[in-house]
């Protein structure tokens, strides 16, 4: 089990997909916990563009504190399994990492629309 452990962290594609996951959820954090720091009660947490007028939809701060968890969850949840399936297949490993990444980037984006428009 100490072979495949440090043969995972030793993988060039698996650091450069785990730095720049754990990038992107620093990114997440550090973002959302600054512009909450501005206070105020009505965050705008959903848009949905088939209601017309009333697209979009306001929540609280720990509706906004969600995206902090959901990228906490999606980087440990995509190392964990990343780490797991190494011993049976490299290529799946990455292909993880590499979805775990996107899924990442989408959290980014979607936590930046939405704060930029409080």
């Amino acid at each position: 089990m100490k072979a495949d452990t440090t043969k995972y962290f030793h993988d060039r594609w698996v650091l450069l997909l785990l730095s720049a996951n754990a990038f992107l959820t620093l990114l997440t954090v550090v973002s959302v916990l600054t512009r909450l720091q501005g206070g105020g009660d009505g965050f705008i947490v959903q848009y949905r563009g088939n209601l017309g007028i009333s697209a979009f939809k306001t929540g609280g701060v720990e509706q906004i504190i969600s995206f902090v968890a959901f990228a906490l969850l999606v980087f440990g949840i995509h190392a964990f399994l990343s780490w797991k399936t190494y011993q049976i297949r490299h290529q799946l490993s990455v292909v993880i990492l590499v979805l775990g990444f996107l899924l990442l980037l989408t959290g980014v984006i979607v936590s930046d629309s939405l704060l930029t428009l409080r």
